[in-house]
């Protein structure tokens, strides 16, 4: 098995460990940016938002072979907001799922990449998502599948928060808890905007997110989701614990990495013009080699 590179349970990532996964997440932004291109709609804003909890699931956190994606005994991850999937193609190529040159396929006639997971043509893949507010109950059926088969995997579910005023997410909730599914860990993306004009909680107030998640039978842990640090020992907390599952509030940036895409709903799923795309491009290439020197 592969993927997995954390350190003992209860002790610190080490520094070193940390810029090694901020420089892997730096070349995933600009590998989500390229493989997008300019004049095409695509979600830019998820994407990049949980870019850096992406890139400690895959290369610090799961447990995976990239030559047999089907091995039984992986850690599965489901991204339940299937069109922030950019993201988690990154990843994969990165991983060794399929060639780095395949991303630029995305969203062609043909592609195995294709704008929503499609499970049946992209190895790595674990569900065919984008349906908000299915994935959850999805990993449950993972999770439970896991006790039954007497496997050891974990099984991970990334969930946005707009995603949350889906009331099927909070059935699986309870049925999570209910049935004690130690081996699932949710991850909230709590970017704070929703679709294309919108607040997260402009219609049905959330806050706070993690009281929720609390009054359902949860664990629950809030981290900044752009600090590498804060989200590894959060994922080893909650892989360590016995008796409930765990959920991960992370607080992020929609449209994080590009000055002009951050926090801008208008930019959930649009195109950037040649000018904005070499703009992205060219602050995003900065920040990997600013990342790449400091490891040096």
């Amino acid at each position: 098995m592969m993927g997995r590179t954390h350190s003992i349970p209860g002790q610190p990532v080490s520094s070193a460990e940390i810029a090694r996964l901020e420089q892997v997440a730096a070349e995933m932004r600009l590998r989500i940016i390229r493989m997008m291109g300019p004049n095409k709609a695509h979600h830019f804003g998820g994407s990049l938002s949980l870019t850096d909890l992406v890139a400690a699931l895959y290369f610090y956190k799961m447990s995976y072979n990239p030559q047999d994606p089907c091995d039984p005994g992986r850690d599965r991850f489901l991204m339940s907001k299937g069109h922030s999937v950019p993201a988690q193609y990154a990843a994969l190529a990165m991983a060794g799922f399929f060639p780095l040159d395949e991303l630029a396929t995305l969203k062609q006639l043909g592609s195995r990449l294709q704008g929503h997971p499609a499970m049946q043509y992209t190895p790595g893949l674990e569900g065919c998502t984008g349906s908000l507010g299915q994935g959850l109950s999805f990993a449950n059926g993972m999770a439970l599948a896991a006790r039954i088969k007497g496997l050891k995997y974990r099984v991970y579910c990334l969930l946005g928060d707009g995603e949350l005023h889906e009331g099927q997410v909070w059935e699986a909730a309870m049925t999570a808890s209910r049935c004690c599914l130690t081996n699932l860990t949710a991850i909230v993306d709590a970017n704070r905007l929703k679709a294309m004009d919108d607040a997260s909680a402009c219609c049905k107030a959330l806050a706070p997110v993690g009281d929720r998640w609390s009054g359902f039978g949860w664990h629950v842990r809030d981290v900044d989701g752009h600090n590498m640090a804060e989200i590894c020992s959060a994922l080893d907390w909650a892989s360590s614990l016995e008796d409930r599952p765990a959920v991960i509030v992370a607080h992020t940036v929609k449209g994080k990495g590009v000055s002009f895409i951050e926090n801008q709903p208008g930019f959930h799923n649009s195109s950037l013009n040649d000018e904005q795309y070499a703009q992205a491009v060219e602050e995003l290439e900065a920040n990997f080699k600013t990342r790449s020197e400091a490891r040096q």
